[in-house]
């Protein structure tokens, strides 16, 4: 910069600690003013770079006094300053603060703007959830200040139009510029001046230190002919690959994704990824405003989050990067000054950005390195580049990689996107995905009033037997409620139309030795079987439904396999889905409010709804009809009611494994099998409006748990079918797979065929068969004449409870249990058996 444009910085020594110099590829301006503090293109300290906001908020707050630091708002800029201003606001302390954006929210109405002259993104849009924000500030008080917050003060013009257009709308008297350098000529300060004294308002500034840039005649176009010249450069010692190719890739790291087959891309390299439990209600950013309210909720929650992220780490990385998103920038370096805090490893912190810098291996340079990737937050002003710098060849040990659930798209987990461009860099990239926030005025005050009252989902072990990380339970915990009641009361109030199925548990059904024999021995044969299933299934959502759908298991049937789903994914594509377990009743419909919660954390067409089996369809129909009254009730709209199954014997979905009605052990046992976990509970007196429904953990029941076995030994066999599902999904997907409901027909002509006149009595499947004998009164079983060990189990739970086993021809299904249709207590003999006759 200074050799060959004659660019310089004059100031004093601090001011050339803080600032380096570059070259940006833009038609205004020749150089960038490089911070080594602000935490956008050089990775710093997370405390540096939140110390150095803050204290410029403290530096305001003396300057207005206790009073008027209340009564104050902060405005930052986007993108560079919003962590900036946030960290400003902070030191302050009770004033609101609002950031500009250039990402439009659809519901959310303009409260103002102004353009960035020098910028190559030039408009920005103010859209605070609080139209009154900047009005009066917090307490409409006369006299409130605005302090605008950039990281430079360099010519005045971006300051001067936004004091301009926001004064015609919100006239006050005071406003508090504040910047970590302030950069003007002697001109650019008297012009401020003029410009203060025309509106008739005080304007003071606040900066760490300042100084002068000094640029010669010509800059501009020099500097345009020397970043032609220099890419022009590394285009030729590249021989034609790209500007962005990824150095050697560091030690540990994985290798660069080999080229796909023709057409095909090439699969994006591994990453863990991380849903962060981000405090309920609480704001990702500035976008739309946050407040001192929003502030008590996160600072209480910062140090579990970095626990979460720690341990998601492991105890290897020594130098860590928590790279934010363009203008995602204040909870990523909060996160990281969180985790700097609590982990023994050296922390940086910085964020991806749109601006296009030169990047030159020169130690005297600002910007050594960046990677290119495209645009993944599908902005507005339409797909472009974007980069990260000084990342490559930095040494970090893992990159923490934190965005907003809208720019967690496709384009992000895609070959050549970002998490793919860094992969090459570290051992270990790690995706942490904040929700994005819903303002009020895109919903109802009561909708969001309910979603402030939901909690966190549910994870083991203080709930379930599973790891934390393999599902999220979107229950609450009734663990200490008294819910089970005898089988054959159940049965009597349920035919009678007392009480409903989910009102009440079943007494959990306690294994005999041999029992729990026959359970293993089925595993061991059936396991590979399962494994395939596994991945057909799988394979098929990943392929129609995106590269990282959102897994939502239907409890409890659906959640082992959801979390075997999980476990393929990850194996196979290195991807960590979400997953999440909630809860549908039939004749209820699904949990409304676990949706809303997945609406507000989630993209509703990411959501791919999962289940053990198909039976007759009834949960597939109750699905669907819940989804529709879910919309027409105001709830938000997208949610696919497909439902995924491993097993699809019934004909009822189009997305499934297989379609072949066969033993799938986990459905031999009930919580012993499903993390310790219950059927679902929807009640009045425990579930209220704005509560997830219930379950139980059966806490005293690890002793005979087996969920960890199931799932390890059907995983165990992943690698040895991977061939067959290839194979098995390329014919699926170029089939007719459209439900024939062949279950449906079967039920209905059983039901009348054996007097029973209720289908609901009549549970199609080997899945529904043993839940018939485990939890309700057996009256008899149909089974297909000559199936094998399929039906082990079977015969020995009946033989238990004194249940005869029909054997009949042209059967859709393995076997059929029927319900005892006489719902009276004479239904089962005094001792429980079955009886044909009351």
């Amino acid at each position: 910069m200074a050799e060959r444009l004659g660019v310089g910085l004059v100031g004093d020594g601090e001011l050339r600690e803080l600032l380096g110099l570059a070259l940006r590829r833009n038609p205004k301006r020749a150089h960038l003013l490089v911070s080594n503090v602000l935490g956008k293109h050089v990775p710093q300290r997370p405390s540096v770079v939140y110390a150095a906001g803050f204290e410029l908020g403290r530096r305001v707050r003396a300057l207005l006094g206790e009073d008027g630091a209340r009564r104050a708002v902060v405005l930052g800029y986007a993108e560079t300053a919003t962590g900036l201003g946030h960290s400003v606001a902070d030191g302050l302390g009770e004033a609101p603060y609002l950031h500009s954006t250039r990402r439009p929210v659809p519901g959310v109405a303009r409260a103002g703007g102004f353009e960035e002259s020098h910028s190559h993104a030039t408009s920005h849009l103010l859209l605070p959830e609080d139209p009154r924000l900047l009005a009066a500030g917090r307490s409409g008080g006369e006299g409130s200040a605005l302090v605008l917050v950039d990281d430079e003060f360099s010519t005045g013009n971006t300051v001067l139009n936004t004091i301009r257009a926001l004064h015609e709308r919100y006239p006050r008297d005071r406003y508090v510029i504040v910047a970590l350098v302030d950069m003007r000529s002697p001109a650019d300060r008297d012009r401020l001046t003029e410009f203060a004294a025309e509106i008739g308002a005080r304007v003071d500034l606040v900066a760490r230190t300042t100084g002068t840039v000094t640029l010669p005649d010509g800059v501009l176009e020099k500097g345009q002919a020397l970043v032609a010249e220099r890419e022009a450069a590394d285009r030729a010692r590249e021989s034609g690959s790209s500007a962005s190719a990824p150095a050697a890739p560091a030690p540990g790291a994985p290798a660069p994704s080999a080229p796909g087959a023709a057409g095909v891309p090439a699969a994006p390299r591994p990453h863990t990824r991380l849903d962060l439990p981000w405090p309920a209600g609480v704001p990702d950013g500035g976008r739309h405003g946050f407040t001192a309210a929003h502030r008590a909720l996160l600072e209480p929650a910062l140090p579990a989050l970095a626990d979460r992220v720690a341990q998601a780490l492991g105890d290897t990385p020594r130098r860590v990067l928590v790279l934010g998103f363009e203008e995602l920038m204040y909870a990523p370096l909060r996160l990281a000054t969180a985790l700097e805090e609590r982990t023994d490893a050296e922390v940086r912190y910085s964020t991806t950005t749109r601006s296009p810098v030169l990047a030159v291996d020169d130690p005297g340079y600002a910007i050594r390195t960046r990677l290119v990737f495209p645009a993944h937050d599908d902005p507005a002003d339409g797909p472009g580049d974007r980069y990260a710098y000084n990342v490559a060849g930095a040494g970090f040990d893992a990159v923490v990689v934190v965005v907003d659930s809208t720019a967690d798209t496709p384009a992000l987990h895609a070959p050549g996107g970002l998490l793919d461009r860094l992969a090459p860099h570290t051992a270990h990239v790690l995706l942490a995905v904040i929700p994005s926030y819903i303002p009020v005025a895109t919903a109802s005050d009561c909708q969001e009033e309910a979603l402030m009252q939901l909690p966190e989902p549910l994870r083991g072990p203080a709930f379930s037997s599973y790891a934390p990380d393999e599902v999220g339970w979107l229950l609450q915990d009734l663990s200490e409620t008294r819910l089970e009641a005898p089988t054959e009361e159940r049965e009597e109030a349920i035919q009678s139309g007392g009480a409903h199925y989910a009102e009440s548990l079943p007494v959990e059904y306690q294994p005999s030795a041999e029992y729990q024999q026959l359970f293993k021995a089925a595993l061991d044969l059936s396991a590979a079987r399962i494994a395939r299933a596994v991945g057909t299934v799988t394979e098929t959502v990943l392929a129609e439904r995106g590269p990282r759908p959102v897994l939502v298991s239907l409890a409890r049937a659906g959640t082992p396999v959801g979390v075997l789903m999980r476990r393929w994914a990850r194996e196979r594509h290195g991807a960590d889905l979400p997953h999440y377990a909630v809860s549908i009743v039939r004749g209820r419909g699904i949990d409304a409010n676990a949706l809303r919660w997945l609406a507000a954390h989630h993209d509703p067409a990411d959501v791919v709804f999962v289940d053990g089996w198909t039976g007759k369809g009834a949960i597939t129909r109750e699905l669907a009809a819940a989804i529709t009254e879910f919309e027409k009730a105001g709830g938000v709209p997208g949610f696919d009611p497909e439902i995924a199954v491993l097993a699809d014997p019934g004909g009822c979905v189009r997305t499934y494994g297989t379609r072949e009605d066969f033993l799938i052990p986990s459905a031999c046992l009930n919580s012993t099998v499903s993390g310790l976990v219950s059927r679902t509970v929807l009640r009045a007196d425990l579930v209220g409006p704005h509560d997830f429904h219930g379950a139980k953990f059966y806490r005293e029941l690890a002793g005979s748990d087996v969920s960890g076995l199931f799932l390890d030994t059907v995983a165990a066999r992943f690698g040895e079918v991977a061939d067959a599902v290839d194979a098995e999904v390329r014919e699926l997907l170029a089939a007719d797979r459209a439900p024939t409901w062949e279950g449906w027909a079967a039920v209905e002509r059983i039901s009348e065929e054996y007097g029973i006149h209720d289908v609901n009595l009549v549970k199609p499947g080997v899945g529904e068969t043993t839940r018939v004998l485990l939890r309700r009164v057996p009256w008899k079983v149909l089974a297909r004449r000559g199936a094998g060990p399929d039906l082990d189990h079977i015969r020995l739970l009946a033989e238990q409870r004194g249940v005869p086993v029909e054997e009949v021809d042209s059967l859709p299904y393995t076997c059929v249990g029927l319900i005892h249709p006489q719902y009276t207590r004479g239904a089962t003999g005094a001792d429980g058996k079955a009886v044909e006759t009351a």
